[in-house]
């Protein structure tokens, strides 16, 4: 595996990256998506159209380019993630997705963790805020404006198991009871969770260059290290490592200044039960996350529960290193909407919104975003954002865009 790339070099490899985009008429490839992908993606490539042109009239343009991958993979080639689709995205360094069912019985354990391992793509970047006017099972929704960076590659994503009561367990388990002295029930199945200082560390940094970049004044480091002392205990030291080693000029570590910063980014560690409770007391005390795999996984969609729900939540999965990247729905395929012009594009339409940010088109990112925050607070929704409301009007997911592009045009 490649050595890390540090501080200077990481920053470098991420203006080199926008310098890519700086093409008039760059090539998207796109994921449909299956389930409510054929209902979504038209929805939002119409938002994305409007917010490329009212921004830059005709002098820029995407050139979107579809892909397969999923049941509309399988259907036309037998292969859930041709080769073809991942070469693309290699390609072109760039790539967005519907959401993507998980085949039963056989086939790809998921496509979704392929894509990202396949194209090393170590960081699930979510940023979760509240729109206001979104319902909330919470008090204080606005209190949550979180980035939070959830490591992409280890894990329980290469996690390895073997089954109770087969030969292999049986093996492995002599092993260690011979070679350690563990003591494992004879009726367990057995998994092992890599967590590599090689990617943990370059989680980290990607993380702390973003607080840096987004003017962010604090950074958590959320691990089960009080347990896993080896592995997520390792985690976290890597991370205070890295503080002092490349990022101590702009910030510096709870024990290391007894809390008070000054006007350095303040890095402390929490154990993840007691995030799960902190985010829904005190969001407000968090700026940026960078956790494991499983944590990232808990979290994100914990705190999507806060602000309305991942039909409103965006996710972006990146290499900082070499600026490749796929944007995504963070929700499932939904397959008894499908084909209703039901669904609510927002978490896609969002992600497009990162993208385009990503590419370093802020005209556009803003437009979306500004669209957005108009349609919600109107009560000009989708179903699933109208629950709760009386002043909502419940649209449809072309509506819905309409709505988007018609305020976009408007501003």
């Amino acid at each position: 595996m490649k050595e890390n790339l540090k501080r200077d070099d990481l920053i470098a490899a991420i203006d080199e990256t926008r310098t890519s985009f700086d093409t008039d008429n760059p090539v998207v490839p796109f994921i449909e998506g299956d389930g409510i992908g054929v209902d979504i993606w038209p929805a939002s490539q119409k938002v994305f159209d409007s917010a490329v042109k009212k921004a830059y009239s005709d002098q820029r343009k995407i050139e979107w380019t579809e892909v397969l991958a999923g049941q509309k993979a399988f259907d036309a080639t037998d292969e859930w993630l041709p080769n073809k689709t991942l070469e693309l995205f290699d390609n072109y360094g760039i790539g967005i997705k519907g959401p993507l069912t998980t085949p039963v019985g056989g086939g790809i354990r998921s496509i979704n963790v392929a894509i990202r391992q396949k194209l090393d793509l170590y960081a699930c970047l979510r940023p979760l805020r509240w729109f206001s006017g979104i319902e909330s099972p919470t008090k204080n929704p606005g209190d949550v404006d979180i980035a939070l960076f959830r490591e992409n590659t280890e894990d329980v994503y290469s996690g390895k198991e073997l089954e109770m009561n087969s030969d292999e367990v049986r093996s492995l388990n002599a092993f260690l009871n011979s070679e350690f002295g563990w003591e494992i029930r004879e009726d367990s199945g057995i998994g092992i969770k890599p967590i590599s200082k090689t990617a943990s560390e370059r989680l980290i940094r990607a993380a702390l260059n973003y607080a840096v970049e987004n003017n962010k004044k604090n950074l958590a480091i959320v691990h089960k290290g009080n347990i896993m002392k080896f592995t997520e205990g390792a985690f976290r030291a890597w991370g205070y490592e890295l503080v002092k080693s490349e990022f101590s000029d702009v910030a510096v570590a709870w024990d290391d200044c007894n809390g008070d910063p000054g006007d350095k980014i303040l890095v402390q560690d929490v154990i993840a039960d007691a995030f799960l409770q902190q985010i829904l007391i005190k969001p407000q005390e968090f700026d940026v996350i960078a956790t494991t795999n499983l944590n990232g996984d808990y979290a994100s969609d914990a705190l999507a529960a806060q602000i309305g729900g991942i039909g409103i939540s965006p996710g972006g999965n990146i290499n900082y290193e070499n600026g490749k990247s796929v944007f995504e729905a963070t929700h499932g395929t939904a397959p008894k909407h499908a084909g209703k012009d039901k669904a609510n594009p927002g978490s896609l339409i969002l992600s497009g919104e990162m993208m385009f940010r990503y590419m370093g088109w802020n005209e556009a990112a803003d437009l979306i975003v500004k669209s957005m925050e108009k349609s919600i607070s109107e009560g000009n929704v989708t179903y699933d954002l109208a629950r709760g409301r009386t002043d909502a009007t419940t649209l449809s997911s072309s509506d819905f865009a309409k709505s988007l592009t018609e305020n976009i045009e408007g501003f």
